[in-house]
C-alpha cells in the first residue's frame, strides 16, 4: 500500500528522493589494499578474541574423564581441522560474509535483506518512504514463485520472524556465557603452578576481573582498540609457535590427522561416546559466527585475509601441538594448554592468555549490545538508552541497563557451574544454535535474491546443515548438565520481544486506521477553529502516511497550533544506515499558506539519532530545502503541432533551471526526463508557436517573484524555529479491547505496559528538553 496519494505532491516527493546520489556513487570509494591490509591487523583485536581463546578448553572438554586410547587424540585433532575448514573457512569465510547488508553482518541483517527483497516482514516496509532510499537496493529478478509463496504465506512470516529473535536471543546469551568460559578458563590456569590455590579461589579471582570487565565498559571498547590487536597476534603467535615447540619435541606424527580416515575410525572405535564427545570438540569454533556479527567495523576482505593468514594456521598449530603432548602425557589432560606450555613461557602466556580472555568476552559483550540496538530499531526490543562509545566504529555501544543484566548473569553463572565443563554445555548449544540458524537464512538468500543454482543451494544446506545438526544434536544430551541454561535464556528473552513487537506492530495498525483525513486539517484551519501562535510544532507520530490521531486529540483539548506545524514520524528502515540527504521526506498539506508539513525521517538500524539541537537543524535546513524545490513553474503547451501535447506540463523547479535540467509530466501524472532541452516529447522547441515563447518570456519574467516569496516563506519558517520549538509526543496507554481473549490482555495491559514503564520514553530515546515538551495523553484499544 502507497503511503502516499498519487497527486502532483508526490511526484514532486519522488522527484526530491531521487535527486540524492546514488547507491554506487555513495560506494564507489574502495579501500585501497594498504587500507584493507590495516584493517584485516586490526580485526584481529575485535572478532578473533572468541575462537583464538578456545585452545583453552577444548581439549579438556572432549575428554572430561580422559583419554583412554591414545588413537583418539588422531581422530579428535582430524575432527577439529576439518571443523575449522568447513565451517569456518568454507561457510564463513567464503559465503556466508558476502551475505552482508550494506558491510553489516549478523542475524538481524539477514533477516532486514530478505525483508526488502520480499514482503515478508511483519510491519509493511514496502512504502514509498522506504525503497526510495540509494541503500535500500530492491532487486526485480528474484525467483517470483518462491518469492509469491513466502509473501503469501502467514507462517512463513512468523517462522522467519522468530528464528531471527532467536538467533538474537541466543547471541545475548553469548554474551553471557563467553565472560564466564574464557576467563574462568583462563584464571584455571594459575592452578597448574599454584596447587595451594583451589577452585574457590580461582572462581574468586574470575568474578573480581568480571566486575572490572563489565564496570569498564561505560568508558567504550574505543578507548583500548588499538591495544587490542598486538595483544591478540601476540596471542596467536604465542600459541601457533608453542604448538609447533610440542609438534617437533614430541609427536610430529599427529599431521596424520590431515587424512580424514582418522574421524572414521574414532567414530567406529566410540561409538555413542565418540558421538557424545564432539560437544567438546565443537568449542573450537566458538566465535566463529561473531567474524560475520561484527563484519561492519571492517570488511569482507580484511576478514579474510586475517582469518587465512593468521588465525587459520596458528589454531591448527596449536591444536596440533596439543595433540602432540597428549600423545606423550595422556595423564596430563584436564589443563592441558598450560601443561604444555614450556615452564620459560609459562607466566608470559599464563598474562596474555587472561588478557585474551578479556578481549573475547569483549568482543562478544559489545555484539550483544549491537544486536539489541538493532533489535530495538526494527521494532522488537523494548526501548534502552544506547551510548555509541567510537566515533571510528559505529558498532561500539554501550547499554548501561544491559550491561548490569550481563554483569550480574555472568557471576551467577561462574558461581551456580564453577568449572568450564560444565559452563561449556551451555555455551556450545547456544553458538549452535545461531549457526544453524544462519545456515538457513543464508540458504533463502542463495535462493531468492542470488538466484544460485539450485544443486549449489542444496549442497549448501546438506554438507553444513547436516554438520551443524550433528553437533546440535551431541550437545543436546548434556542438556541437564548446563545444557538447558542457553535455551530458557532464548526463551525468556523472545518472549520480551516477541511481546514487544506484537503490541508495537498492533499499535502501529490501530493509528493506521484511525488516522485524520488531510480534509480534516483543512476544514480546521480554514474555519478558524484553532488560532496560530509563532513557533514550530514537531508532532511526533508512528504513521508515515495522513495525520496522526493524536492531531485531533490535541485541537480537542488545546484550541492552538504554532505557525509552522510539522508531523514528524521516526520510521525505522530495515537497512543499516540511511544518507542524510535521504533521510527527511516531505510533504506539505494544502493550500501552502497553512503551512503544516508531514515529514517520515527514515533511519537505519545502526543510525544514530542526534541530540535535539542538531535534529532540528537537520530537519529545518531540510525543510527549507523542499520549500525551494516546490518552487515550481507550470509551462503552458508548447507547440500546436500535436493536439495532444496541448494537456502537457513542464515542471521546472528553480534548482532545475540553474541545471538546464527540465522534468515532464505526462498525461498519466508521471514524470520523466527528455535527452535534451531542445525537444520535449518530440516536440521541436524551434517550431513552438509564438504564444508559447511568449508564455515560457513571461515566466521567466515572473521567476525572481517567485523566488522573492520562496525566500520570504524560507525566512518567516527560520524566524519560527529561532522563536520557538516545541515536541509533542502522544503518550498513549495501549490495552487490549474489552472483547479480547484473558491470554490477549494479560500480554497487552500487563506484561507489555509493565515493560513500557519500565524502559525509556520517548522524551528520554531523543533526549528531548523537558521545557520543550509537551505530551498528550491518550488510550488506544487494539
Amino acid at each position: 500500500m502507497n503511503s502516499w496519494p498519487n497527486d502532483l505532491h508526490v511526484d514532486s516527493l519522488r522527484l526530491e528522493a531521487g535527486r540524492v546520489p546514488s547507491a554506487n556513487n555513495i560506494h564507489a570509494s574502495k579501500t585501497s589494499w594498504l587500507g584493507t591490509l590495516s584493517l584485516a591487523f586490526q580485526s584481529l583485536g575485535i572478532i578473533y578474541g572468541d575462537i583464538g581463546t578456545s585452545p583453552l578448553y577444548v581439549y579438556d572438554s572432549t575428554f572430561p574423564d580422559g583419554i583412554s586410547n591414545k588413537q583418539d587424540l588422531l581422530g579428535c585433532l582430524s575432527l577439529i581441522i576439518y571443523t575449522i575448514s568447513l565451517i569456518v573457512f568454507v561457510k564463513y569465510i567464503l559465503v556466508v560474509l558476502w551475505a552482508n547488508d550494506n558491510g553489516n553482518g549478523g542475524t538481524c541483517a539477514l533477516y532486514s535483506l530478505i525483508c526488502r527483497h520480499s514482503k515478508v516482514s511483519l510491519i509493511p516496509n514496502h512504502q514509498p518512504e522506504d525503497i526510495e532510499i540509494s541503500h535500500y537496493k530492491l532487486e526485480t529478478r528474484s525467483r517470483q514463485k518462491i518469492k509469491h509463496k513466502l509473501e503469501n504465506s502467514k507462517f512463513a512470516k512468523l517462522f522467519l520472524f522468530i528464528v531471527t529473535i532467536m538467533a538474537t536471543a541466543m547471541v545475548i546469551g553469548d554474551g553471557i556465557l563467553t565472560p564466564s568460559i574464557s576467563v574462568l578458563s583462563a584464571v584455571s590456569g594459575i592452578r597448574t603452578r599454584s596447587s595451594s590455590l583451589g577452585q574457590g579461589a580461582v572462581l574468586g579471582i574470575s568474578i573480581g576481573i568480571l566486575i572490572i570487565l563489565f564496570g569498564a565498559q561505560r568508558f567504550g571498547t574505543d578507548k583500548v582498540a588499538y591495544a587490542f590487536a598486538p595483544i591478540l597476534l601476540v596471542w596467536f603467535l604465542l600459541i601457533g609457535g608453542i604448538g609447533l615447540y610440542n609438534l617437533i619435541k614430541h609427536d610430529i606424527g599427529v599431521l596424520r590427522a590431515f587424512n580424514p580416515k582418522y574421524i572414521v575410525d574414532y567414530m567406529k572405535r566410540n561409538g555413542k561416546e565418540g558421538w557424545i564427545s564432539l560437544g567438546g570438540i565443537f568449542m573450537c569454533i566458538t566465535g566463529a559466527e561473531a567474524m560475520f556479527a561484527d563484519l561492519g567495523h571492517f570488511n569482507v576482505r580484511a576478514v579474510q585475509i586475517s582469518f587465512t593468514f593468521i588465525t587459520f594456521p596458528t589454531l591448527v598449530c596449536a591444536y596440533s601441538g596439543q595433540a602432540a603432548y597428549l600423545r606423550k602425557f595422556p595423564e596430563q589432560i584436564g589443563s592441558t594448554f598450560y601443561n604444555s606450555t614450556p615452564d620459560l613461557m609459562f607466566w608470559p602466556t599464563f598474562a596474555v592468555s587472561v588478557c585474551a580472555a578479556i578481549i573475547a568476552s569483549q568482543a562478544m559483550i559489545s555484539g550483544a549490545y549491537a544486536v539489541i540496538q538493532q533489535s530495538q530499531n526494527l521494532g522488537c526490543f523494548p526501548s534502552v538508552k544506547v551510548i555509541h562509545t567510537s566515533a571510528k566504529y559505529e558498532g561500539q555501544v554501550y547499554i548501561p541497563k544491559v550491561n548490569y543484566f550481563l554483569m550480574i548473569s555472568c557471576i551467577l553463572v561462574c558461581a551456580a557451574f564453577r568449572t568450564t565443563d560444565n559452563i561449556g554445555h551451555a555455551y556450545g548449544i547456544a553458538v549452535c544454535f545461531v549457526m544453524l540458524i544462519t545456515t538457513g537464512m543464508v540458504a533463502l538468500i542463495m535462493l531468492v535474491i542470488w538466484k544460485t543454482n539450485i544443486f549449489w543451494i542444496a549442497l549448501f544446506v546438506v554438507i553444513f546443515g547436516v554438520i551443524e545438526i550433528l553437533y546440535l544434536s551431541s550437545m543436546l544430551t548434556k542438556f541437564i548438565q548446563g545444557g538447558f541454561l542457553p535455551l530458557a535464556l532464548a526463551l525468556f528473552l523472545m518472549a520480551i520481544m516477541g511481546i514487544w513487537h506484537y503490541t508495537h506492530r498492533k499499535r502501529y495498525l490501530f493509528e493506521l486506521k484511525n488516522k485524520v483525513s488531510v480534509e480534516y486539517v483543512r476544514e480546521l484551519v480554514s474555519k478558524r477553529v484553532v488560532s496560530r501562535i509563532p513557533g514550530v510544532s514537531l508532532i511526533y507520530s508512528g504513521l508515515v502516511e495522513e495525520v496522526p490521531p493524536i492531531f485531533a486529540h490535541v485541537i480537542a483539548n488545546i484550541p492552538h497550533i504554532h505557525s509552522v506545524v510539522v508531523f514528524v514520524s521516526m520510521k525505522s528502515i530495515p537497512i543499516s544506515k540511511v544518507a542524510l540527504d535521504e533521510r527527511f521526506l516531505f510533504r506539505q498539506i494544502q493550500p501552502k499558506e497553512y503551512r503544516i508539513f508531514r515529514c517520515v525521517v527514515r533511519y537505519g538500524y545502526n543510525d544514530v539519532i542526534g541530540e535535539p539541537n542538531k535534529f532540528e537543524q537537520q530537519l529545518v535546513e531540510q525543510l527549507k530545502q523542499f520549500i525551494r524545490d516546490q518552487n515550481v513553474t507550470y509551462l503552458g503547451g508548447v507547440g500546436g503541432a500535436d493536439a495532444e501535447q496541448t494537456n502537457n506540463n513542464l515542471l521546472v523547479s528553480s534548482q532545475q533551471q540553474s541545471n538546464n535540467d527540465c522534468f515532464v509530466k505526462d498525461g498519466q501524472g508521471s514524470f520523466s526526463k527528455p535527452a535534451s532541452t531542445s525537444s520535449y516529447q518530440g516536440v521541436d522547441m524551434s517550431r513552438a508557436s509564438s504564444d508559447s515563447i511568449h508564455s515560457l518570456e513571461m515566466d521567466s519574467r515572473n521567476s525572481s517573484q517567485n523566488l522573492q516569496g520562496v525566500e520570504e516563506e524560507i525566512s518567516f519558517v527560520q524566524r519560527a524555529m529561532e522563536k520557538n520549538v516545541v515536541y509533542m509526543l502522544g503518550e498513549a496507554e495501549v490495552v487490549a479491547e474489552p472483547n479480547s481473549t484473558i491470554l490477549k490482555k494479560i500480554v497487552i495491559n500487563h506484561i507489555y505496559n509493565f515493560l513500557r514503564r519500565n524502559f525509556r520514553q520517548g522524551e528520554n530515546l531523543m533526549a528531548i528538553p523537558r521545557s520543550r515538551l509537551l505530551r498528550i495523553g491518550m488510550t488506544y484499544e487494539i
